[in-house]
C-alpha cells in the first residue's frame, strides 16, 4: 500500500537518528496510530503524503536539509502540515524560529512519551479542523463552478450589498430576471441567507466576475 492510499491520520517522522526513529515509531504505534518515516528531509519531499489528516515530527538539525527548511519547502508546495520540531539542543531563539515556522510544539531531546503524545494529539486536532475546513472549501467551489455566468454576476452584487433593483440597473436587465437568477444561484450554493453567501464568497479566495458585457447563460 502506497502513502496516497492511506485513509486516516499519519503520524510523519523525520529524523537522521535510526535509533530515535524505531522509538518513535513503536510509540506511536502502541497508540494505533499509523506511521511514516524517513532518514532525511530529501526522502519525505520525494515521497507522496496521503490525503488525510497528517502530523509532521521533525529534527531541526539533519544534514543536507533540517526541520526548517523541509517545512518551508512543504509550504512552498502548498502543503502546510501542523509540525513538531525536535532537537538536541534547544533554546528561546530556536523555540520562537520554530513557533513562527508553523510548529504546533517544540520538543527537546530526551523528552517525554506523555509530552510527545500530548503534542501529536494536538496536532492531529488542528490538522483535523483544517481538512474539514479544505473540505469544506472544495464543495463550496464545485458549487460556483455550476453557476451560470448571469449567476455569478448577481452573486457578485448580492455579495457587494447590492438590492435587485440596482444589480438589474448594472446588469442591464428587469429586476424579475434578477430574482430568478438570484433564486437559482442560492439552489445551486445551497444556501439560505446572505451572510451565507457572504460567508462561501470570502472562503472561495478568488475575485468574483465583474464584466458586465458577460453573457447569461
Amino acid at each position: 500500500m502506497t502513502a496516497a492510499a492511506l485513509d486516516k491520520p499519519v503520524i510523519i517522522v523525520v529524523d537522521d537518528d535510526p535509533l530515535l526513529r524505531a522509538s518513535l515509531d513503536a510509540l506511536f504505534r502502541s497508540v494505533d496510530f499509523t506511521v511514516l518515516a524517513f532518514p532525511s528531509a530529501q526522502e519525505l519531499l520525494e515521497t507522496e503524503l496521503p490525503q488525510t489528516p497528517i502530523c509532521l515530527v521533525i529534527d531541526v538539525r539533519m544534514p543536507q536539509m533540517g526541520g526548517f527548511e523541509c517545512r518551508r519547502k512543504l509550504v512552498e508546495r502548498g502543503i502546510d502540515i501542523p509540525s513538531i520540531f525536535l532537537t538536541g539542543h534547544g533554546d528561546i531563539p530556536m523555540s520562537v524560529k520554530a513557533m513562527k515556522a508553523g510548529a504546533v510544539d517544540f520538543l527537546t531531546k530526551p523528552f517525554r512519551e506523555e509530552d510527545m503524545l500530548d503534542a501529536v494529539y494536538a496536532c492531529l486536532g488542528k490538522a483535523e479542523r483544517k481538512q474539514v475546513e479544505l473540505d469544506q472549501i472544495r464543495v463550496t467551489r464545485e458549487r460556483f463552478s455550476s453557476l451560470s455566468p448571469r449567476e455569478r454576476q448577481v452573486m457578485q452584487g448580492v455579495v457587494r450589498g447590492l438590492l435587485n433593483k440596482q444589480i438589474a440597473g448594472d446588469l442591464g436587465v428587469s429586476e424579475i430576471t434578477v430574482k430568478l437568477h438570484r433564486s437559482s444561484m442560492m439552489k445551486k450554493m445551497a444556501l439560505r441567507t446572505v451572510p451565507d453567501l457572504v460567508r462561501a464568497a470570502d472562503a472561495l479566495g478568488t475575485h468574483l466576475p465583474s464584466d458586465r458585457a458577460e453573457t447569461a447563460a
